[in-house]
C-alpha cells in the first residue's frame, strides 16, 4: 500500500522530512533508523503489539454510524471512535508500539512530550505496564488547563516536568524533551507522540497509527459493502491521528482527504495554529517541514483553544500531501470547534476532545452528496476539556 506519498529511503517526503539533530544524538537516531523497520515487521513484535492493542487497549475501535448527525449534514457519516480506546485517545496505539521497540533496543528510561496530555497519559500508562521510569515534559500553560491528565500521569507513576519557557505549551515541552535526550542518549528512548521529529519518527508513528485506517477498510466493507469512503476527515496538529486515518488511502484517488487544523481566533488574527495555511518551509525539532515563523526565521507562537493543536509545525508527510494537493486543509476557529463539539454531544451523546471537535467543525464547510460516505476520526474524548466546555456554555 506504500506508494507515491510514503517516505523515501533517506527519510524524506518530497523536500520535507530528514534528520536534523545535534551530533550527540546522531548515533542513537542512526541506530533507530537502521532497526525500526525490521523490528516493527518482526513476527514476534507484531504478535505482541496486536495482542496488546486487542486485550489491553481495547481495539478494534468501533466505526459508528452517526444517524442523527448524518441527517443534519445530509450524507452518511461514520465516526471512527478512537475516543473509546484505553486512555481515551488514539495515542495509545503509538505508545504501545514504541515502548515495545524501546525494550527490544535495550533502553531503560523513557521520556516524552505532551500538549493536551493524552500522549503523556498513554506513555505513562505503558511505562507503568512495562515497569519503566518515565518523565513527561509539559508546558506550564497546558499543565494548568489539563489538570485531569496531569493527575492521571502522576497516579500512573510518571514524573510530570512543567516547562516555563516560551508560551509554555507543546513546542516548549518538545524543546525540553530534546534537551533531556541530549543529556542521556545511551539509556533513554524518546517516545514522540506525533508524526514530527527526525526520521524515522514521522514514518514510525504513522505506521503504528495505521491500525486506524486498516480497521476502517474492513469495517466499511462490513457496513457498506466497500472498503473505502468518499471522504476522510481528521484534525491535524503534529499529525498522528491524521496520518493513521489516511495511511491506507493516500494512493486511493477515489477518497477525498480533509485535514482540519486550528484556526484559533482566525488565520489573520495573529492567534492561530493553522500551519498548513500560514507556515513556510523551515526546520523544527529535527525535521524540515512547514513552520509558523517570521521573516527572520524566528518561530511565531501558535495559539489554539485546543492544547493538542497549538504547535507551530506539522508532520512532514502532511506538508508534502498539502504541497501535492492530495489533501484539503481547512482552518477551523475556536468558535466553530466549540459549536461542533456541542452539536455532536446534543445529537449523538458523544463528548469529543477539543482536537476532534476541529475535525467535526469541517463538516459545515464542505458540500456532500446524499450518497456520500464520510468517515470522521474522533481522536479523543472530551473529559480533559470539560472545564473549557463548562466555561464556554456559561458565557453563552
Amino acid at each position: 500500500m506504500k506508494k507515491k506519498y510514503q517516505v523515501d529511503e533517506n527519510g524524506y517526503y518530497g523536500r520535507f522530512g530528514g534528520t536534523y539533530v545535534p551530533e550527540i544524538l546522531y548515533r542513537c537516531v542512526k541506530d533507530l533508523q537502521e532497526r525500526y523497520l525490521s523490528e516493527l515487521e518482526d513476527e514476534t513484535f507484531q504478535h505482541t503489539y496486536r495482542e496488546l492493542l486487542r486485550d489491553y487497549a481495547g481495539r478494534p475501535s468501533p466505526l459508528y454510524h452517526a444517524s442523527r448527525l448524518s441527517r443534519e449534514t445530509g450524507c452518511r457519516i461514520y465516526l471512527k471512535r478512537e475516543d473509546l480506546n484505553h486512555t481515551g485517545a488514539h495515542k495509545i496505539n503509538n505508545a504501545v508500539g514504541q515502548i515495545l521497540l524501546a525494550q527490544r533496543m535495550g533502553k531503560s528510561r523513557i521520556i516524552a512530550e505532551t500538549g493536551a496530555g493524552q500522549h503523556g497519559v498513554a506513555v505513562a500508562t505503558v511505562c507503568a505496564l512495562m515497569n519503566m521510569p518515565c518523565v513527561v515534559y509539559m508546558g506550564r500553560t497546558d499543565v494548568e488547563r489539563q489538570q485531569p491528565n496531569v493527575q492521571r500521569m502522576q497516579m500512573l507513576g510518571a514524573t510530570v516536568a512543567p516547562v516555563t519557557s516560551g508560551n509554555m505549551t507543546l513546542k516548549d515541552a518538545t524543546n525540553e524533551a530534546i534537551r533531556d535526550w541530549c543529556c542521556h542518549p545511551a539509556d533513554t528512548f524518546y517516545i514522540i507522540g506525533s508524526t514530527t521529529g527526525p526520521h524515522p519518527y514521522p514514518d514510525m508513528v504513522a505506521r503504528l497509527q495505521s491500525i486506524i485506517s486498516e480497521e476502517i477498510k474492513w469495517q466499511l466493507r462490513e457496513k457498506e459493502g466497500r472498503d473505502y469512503p468518499d471522504w476522510l476527515i481528521a484534525c491535524v496538529g503534529g499529525g498522528s491521528n491524521a496520518a493513521g486515518t489516511i495511511y491506507h488511502y493516500t494512493d486511493d484517488e477515489r477518497v477525498k482527504i480533509v485535514l482540519a487544523e486550528a484556526g484559533g481566533k482566525g488565520i489573520s488574527s495573529g492567534m492561530s495554529a493553522a500551519t498548513l495555511r500560514l507556515g513556510r518551509e523551515g526546520i523544527i525539532h529535527g525535521t524540515r517541514t512547514l513552520v509558523m515563523q517570521n521573516e527572520d526565521g524566528q518561530i511565531e507562537e501558535p495559539y489554539s483553544i485546543s492544547a493538542g493543536l497549538d504547535y507551530p509545525g506539522i508532520g512532514p508527510v502532511h506538508a508534502y500531501l498539502a504541497e501535492m494537493k492530495r489533501i484539503e486543509a481547512l482552518a477551523i476557529d475556536d468558535d466553530e470547534a466549540l459549536e461542533a463539539a456541542f452539536e455532536l454531544t446534543r445529537l449523538e451523546g458523544i463528548i469529543p476532545a477539543l482536537e476532534s471537535a476541529h475535525a467535526l467543525g469541517a463538516l459545515k464547510k464542505l458540500r456532500f452528496r446524499p450518497e456520500d460516505i464520510v468517515v470522521v476520526t474522533v481522536s479523543g474524548r472530551g473529559d480533559k476539556d470539560m472545564d473549557t466546555y463548562i466555561r464556554t456554555s456559561m458565557n453563552q
